[in-house]
């Protein structure tokens, strides 16, 4: 994903998601709830003058972003949170064109339906999909990229997790103050300004939520402030935790709104004694009215500035900004499907379009003749390169630019690609980048995606430009929300 995410890390665009990751240039709402989970966070961003009605109503399927169906007066309406099979009594809100329904209370529970594990689940939206049992949370996810997929083919059975919990490797914290004027910490709810105060994500790594629970506590007697977005009061904006899992490295980025920072000697001395399994502390100033949550300006505070993890056998410096697959476990799933599908001999030379950090790409030289990384952020490629160095890899190189256009280039030149991987952003590829794919002319494109829908968007452009998709496998990077990853393998049809 480069995403997610809770989604995945490549994500939603939604504050609990955001992903740091450059590409090629070109390149929820908050959920429904029965009557006792109390008020809806987004209630004041409903049309006016809105009528309510309540009715009854039977759930026939569930939409990709896993909305159970219903009819009502003769329209589609879309309930979070039933499950196919359910009657349900619903509210439907309707304002003009405006129609809205949300769910009151199940009448008739599916045997799919369990109590969500997480007690935040109702308000923060972050997760889709804990009403359903593990089984149901499968079934949806192959049938909507069945569904998806069924022009090139079946896909294969979805690859899922053994533990479908703790699995986030980044997470990033938002404080703020409580009616009462006391500091809390948590997620914005989906698709809201709502700061959801909450002590722990079930999805998260449990260290990185210990460690900034700690940080809140720590607030108050060093006379921190949370940030506040409207007044532009405040210091502390965020705390983001990243963790290696294989590593047992953690780092912890204070975002903050200035650079004066008073006592933060004795603040990061006094997290290191509560904490001293964390590897590295860094302040990153964010002083823009923005939306994202790392700034420009950046200063280690302790430690080296980086953490290390290992990923299919290599090890990866990863800095506050770099990407990296946010789920590990699953990733090596899927890359090691990606690398599978390239059917290297060791003779290939690869292109690894939207190569970040460079982590697929050199998974890849391990079996290629030469792989080339190509990526426009040029923090990026530093990273790629120092990790092909600290590897020992020598069949790699990397470069900055639009990978598109370097591989118009090679085309003019006449140089060759047998293989081009590609990972885009959530919006997918752009046209640009496609053509020079079929101007290049590799025999195989492996296509992995963090969303399904504008990845087969971009597989119909390349199926309409002399490619075949021989084989697509879906992974389930994402457990309790509705993402999936899936890679393709596509294949140059041999002209007669």
């Amino acid at each position: 994903m480069k995403k997610r995410k809770h989604s995945g890390d490549k994500r939603s665009g939604t504050k609990h998601n955001q992903s740091t990751k450059s590409h090629s240039k070109k390149h929820s709402k908050v959920a429904t709830r029965d009557k006792l989970q109390g008020k809806n966070p987004n209630k004041n961003k409903r049309p006016r003058n809105k009528k309510s009605v309540t009715a009854k109503v039977s759930c026939t399927g569930l939409t990709n972003d896993g909305k159970g169906i219903v009819r009502w007066e003769g329209k589609q309406l879309e309930v979070e949170h039933l499950l196919p099979g359910e009657t349900a009594e619903i509210t439907v809100s309707t304002s003009g064109k405006y129609v809205a329904a949300e769910l009151k209370r199940v009448i008739t529970p599916s045997e799919n339906r369990v109590k969500p594990a997480c007690s935040y689940y109702y308000e923060c939206g972050g997760c889709q999909l804990q009403h359903m049992n593990d089984r149901a949370q499968m079934h949806f996810k192959q049938e909507t990229i069945d569904k998806l997929m069924k022009p090139f083919g079946k896909p294969e059975s979805i690859l899922t997790m053994d533990h479908p919990y703790d699995y986030r490797n980044k997470s990033h914290t938002t404080f703020g103050l409580n009616k009462d004027r006391q500091i809390i910490g948590g997620l914005y709810a989906q698709n809201s300004h709502q700061l959801i105060s909450m002590d722990r994500c079930l999805i998260h790594d449990p260290k990185a939520d210990e460690i900034w629970q700690t940080i809140k506590g720590m607030m108050r007697s060093f006379k921190i402030q949370p940030y506040n977005e409207d007044t532009g009061q405040g210091f502390l904006r965020h705390v983001l935790v990243k963790v290696g899992k294989v590593s047992g490295e953690i780092m912890v980025v204070l975002v903050v709104a200035t650079s004066v920072f008073k006592g933060k000697n004795n603040f990061v001395k006094a997290l290191r004694k509560a904490h001293p399994e964390i590897t590295t502390i860094l302040m990153n100033v964010n002083n823009r009215k923005t939306s994202m949550v790392l700034g420009d300006q950046e200063k280690v505070l302790f430690g080296k500035g980086t953490i290390t993890d290992t990923l299919c056998g290599l090890k990866f410096d990863i800095s506050a900004k770099s990407f990296y697959q946010i789920n590990p476990v699953q990733t090596e799933k899927l890359y090691a499907k990606a690398i599978e599908m390239a059917k290297l001999s060791g003779k290939e030379t690869v292109i690894d379009a939207y190569c970040g950090i460079g982590t697929i790409g050199l998974i890849a030289s391990q079996k290629a003749g030469k792989v080339i990384g190509v990526e426009l952020n040029k923090d990026a490629v530093r990273d790629a390169i120092h990790n092909s160095k600290r590897n020992g890899v020598k069949n790699a190189r990397f470069y900055q630019g639009d990978a598109g256009e370097f591989m118009v280039q090679m085309a003019a030149r006449g140089e060759k690609a047998d293989v081009v991987i590609m990972d885009p952003p959530r919006s997918g590829s752009d046209e640009a980048f496609l053509s020079s794919v079929v101007k290049l002319k590799p025999k195989r494109v492996i296509y992995v995606s963090c969303n399904p829908e504008t990845q087969v968007r971009d597989m119909n452009y390349l199926t309409r430009n002399g490619y075949e998709v021989k084989g697509i496998q879906p992974v389930d990077m994402f457990p309790q929300t509705v993402h999936v990853e899936t890679v393709a393998e596509m294949v140059l049809k041999v002209s007669n």
